[in-house]
């Protein structure tokens, strides 16, 4: 243990004082100045990240900020535009699909999830003739997150297991619903599962192929894949971790096989290609204007809470916050056994995402910290 604290402190020295890259005129006045390179000091040392990367776009301007160790093992530092599993921010990839197939007049956003499902959603107060599409994308369906009921450390004990889409959804329907759909928002995975399945159903393809053939080809996302059973990432990339305990050491879950997560969150990408993504998004190019509204038609999340400062408030699969230096600006988050990632645009055309290669496991300080580096760097 006290080695290999040694180590990974001597690669962060390292990392810091040479492991800043930097592109563009000056790279904007050296990449955003301090306090993006003091936040990204802060995940690696105060928030106890192994290595984070950032990467800014703004228009041919390119920045790219890593801090840390992509392996705590050997040290290796961490490098930019490396490949990492991004969790939830694989929703916003499969909303725009499901909008794209609305906007082909092949789904209905307001129809009944039992069109495209029959029979699927049934059980415990979970009614498919009630709940409708959009209802799914916006996690106001009142369906129960299957996560809640599947345990981490069961998955981890057989982390290259697979897990059927159907049997994770049963899983959620043996509860009872969670409000009437409609009359709340909580965040489900389950919708998104639902969602996947619909993609499905309608094209005859899977949302992966999906993926691949409306965003990843036309925007050529060279890093970007959606493995569906897949357990390796390839190319470069950052060794994952997950926090057993305060005190344990960190345990290497870089293999995984992302069935677990599904179209909830199972695509691997980059910070420059998310950024890409994102900023085709929020700028027009994937949706008309008619699904891209849609889309940005947001629900507060918590209205009532009084530590939503940035209010929150979440669309079809994208959801909003609001900017210290005024204005809003739009993204996703996405945390899966290894990763933690944070993105964001405005509707100015600038984007930056952020990655710390731990789960955050259940602790708000790296992830406070990572929307903080996000909106510093929008913001500047």
């Amino acid at each position: 243990m006290i080695k290999q604290k040694r180590t990974l402190r001597g690669a962060l020295a390292l990392s810091l004082a040479a492991g800043v890259a930097l592109s563009g005129p000056a790279a904007n006045a050296a990449a955003d100045g301090a306090p993006l390179r003091e936040l990204m000091h802060r995940l690696t040392t105060v928030d106890g990240g192994p290595g984070a990367l950032l990467h800014v776009r703004d228009g041919r301007t390119r920045t790219a900020l890593t801090s840390g160790v992509a392996d705590v093992t050997s040290g290796a530092p961490m490098r930019a535009g490396s490949r990492f599993r991004i969790g939830s921010m694989t929703k916003p990839f499969v909303a725009t699909v499901v909008l794209q197939l609305v906007g082909e007049r092949r789904v209905v956003l307001d129809a009944p999830v039992e069109r495209y499902l029959p029979g699927v959603v049934r059980g415990n107060g979970n009614d498919g003739r009630v709940i409708t599409v959009r209802q799914l994308l916006q996690h106001t369906s009142g369906i129960p997150d299957y996560l809640t009921y599947l345990n981490p450390q069961e998955v981890l004990k057989d982390p290259l297991a697979h897990h059927d889409t159907r049997d994770l959804i049963d899983l959620a329907l043996a509860h009872p619903r969670l409000f009437e759909p409609g009359e709340g928002w909580r965040y489900s995975n389950t919708n998104y599962l639902l969602a996947g399945m619909l993609i499905e159903k309608v094209t005859g393809r899977t949302y992966a192929e999906e993926i691949r053939r409306r965003i990843i080809k036309p925007l050529r996302l060279r890093d970007t894949s959606v493995p569906t059973d897949a357990s390796t990432i390839s190319g470069r990339h950052p060794r994952g971790y997950a926090r057993p305990g305060p005190t344990a050491p960190l345990l290497d879950v870089t293999a995984f096989n992302p069935s677990a997560a599904g179209a909830g969150g199972s695509m691997i990408s980059s910070g420059p290609d998310l950024n890409r993504f994102l900023g085709a998004l929020v700028g027009g190019r994937l949706l008309g204007p008619a699904q891209l509204r849609e889309m940005m038609k947001t629900r507060p999340t918590d209205p009532a809470d009084p530590s939503d400062d940035d209010h929150r408030a979440y669309g079809l699969g994208l959801e909003s916050r609001s900017l210290p230096c005024g204005g809003l600006y739009w993204g996703h988050s996405g945390d899966i056994f290894g990763y933690e990632t944070v993105g964001g645009t405005t509707t100015r055309g600038r984007q930056a995402t952020v990655m710390v290669n731990v789960d955050p496991g259940g602790t708000d300080a790296q992830s406070d910290d990572m929307k903080t580096a996000v909106q510093t760097a929008l913001c500047r």
